[in-house]
């Protein structure tokens, strides 16, 4: 099993970053960040294939029918961070590889997260952030464990930072209707930009679920009783027509192409214009070409090509679309369970 090990110091990535952001990079520059970003990224790729194997087996006394996925960190998304956030070394930053265990209920997100925390690991925990206890203003919620990798078995990628993030299949589904979301309207609503009036319905949609799952109110809806949060959800959703909007998304299956071959890894290509998917398999041993494919398609996304791109591994092919309906634009289970939430409130108010 052949993997990609780091070639460039900690000096050499954070001067990439720099560059990457940079408006007067010189083409040699520009060169040098793009192979040093995808090199570094692509060294992710040990850590994160150590650390599903332990995920998977964790989830085996907890949830079994969880979703566990995997993937190698967007390059516009690195940017995009590197720009939003003042003095942030690309060396330092803790999600270019991510894991996600997705589960049932919040109970076994919490009991998935103490197994974490009592487990007697060589890997270190770096930080936490619990948004169950404390939800973001924009409505997200779940659970966030950072990890610096060590293994004296293995020091190369000692230092390499991993997130993992555990969610509820609601939180999920909000998740992915965001992004989705996003993409048709090209705003960055995951990133905390975009129209105010989308931004807002998505926070009161996270209120809604947050109280359906009984965990701490959304900064803003502390005082709002249920039905006035359904209240609140149901103008929302009317004036920005949100389900007839999003139940048109999602792709059909003659639209999405996959590619022969065995995959430990899948390469996931969106065309939102065109509305198609294409998913190219690659084995674990050819994971470094994986991610040459991957910084190829990035660059023409670049280059402004309605393109997006994700290198992920989620199992078999059919289990792709559940762990990343964003890239299929499919939110049925948020459609479905935003249905029953407006109209649940109407049923209420008639009685």
């Amino acid at each position: 099993m052949s993997f990609v090990k780091p070639k460039y110091s900690k000096k050499q990535i954070n001067r990439a970053g720099e560059i990457l952001i940079s408006d007067s990079a010189s083409v040699s520059e520009r060169h040098f960040a793009d192979e040093a970003l995808t090199n570094f990224r692509a060294a992710h790729g040990y850590p994160i294939n150590t650390f599903q194997a332990t995920l998977r087996a964790k989830l085996k006394g907890i949830d079994e029918k969880a979703i566990v996925a995997q993937r190698l960190k967007r390059t516009p998304s690195i940017v995009l961070k590197l720009r939003r956030f003042e003095g942030m070394k690309l060396a330092r930053m803790q999600d270019i590889g991510g894991l996600r265990a997705v589960v049932s209920s919040v109970s076994r997100v919490r009991k998935l997260e103490n197994s974490y925390r009592d487990s007697k690991f060589l890997h270190e925990l770096v930080s936490s952030k619990d948004y169950l206890a404390d939800p973001k203003a924009d409505g997200y919620r779940g659970i966030h464990l950072i990890y610096k990798y060590a293994n004296p078995n293995v020091p190369d990628y000692d230092g390499l930072s991993l997130e993992l993030q555990i969610r509820t299949r609601m939180q999920h589904a909000w998740a992915t209707a965001v992004e989705t979301m996003g993409t048709f309207l090209g705003q960055a609503l995951k990133s905390g930009q975009g129209e105010d009036q989308w931004r807002e319905f998505f926070s009161i949609a996270g209120a809604a679920l947050a109280d359906l799952e009984k965990t701490t109110p959304v900064p803003g809806f502390e005082s709002c009783s249920a039905h006035q949060i359904h209240q609140r959800l149901r103008e929302s959703e009317k004036r920005l027509r949100v389900l007839e909007k999003l139940s048109g998304f999602a792709i059909a299956a003659d639209r999405i192409t996959t590619e022969r071959g065995q995959g430990g890894y899948h390469l996931i290509t969106l065309d939102s214009t065109k509305r198609t998917v294409t998913i190219r398999p690659f084995p674990v041993a050819r994971l470094e070409e994986a991610n040459v494919a991957y910084a190829a398609i990035e660059a023409r996304t670049k280059a402004g090509e309605p393109i997006e791109a994700v290198l992920v591994s989620a199992g078999p092919v059919e289990s792709l679309r559940k762990a990343y309906p964003n890239y299929f634009l499919d939110t049925q289970v948020f459609v479905r369970q935003l249905q029953r939430l407006i109209d649940g409130h109407k049923l209420s108010a008639k009685s």
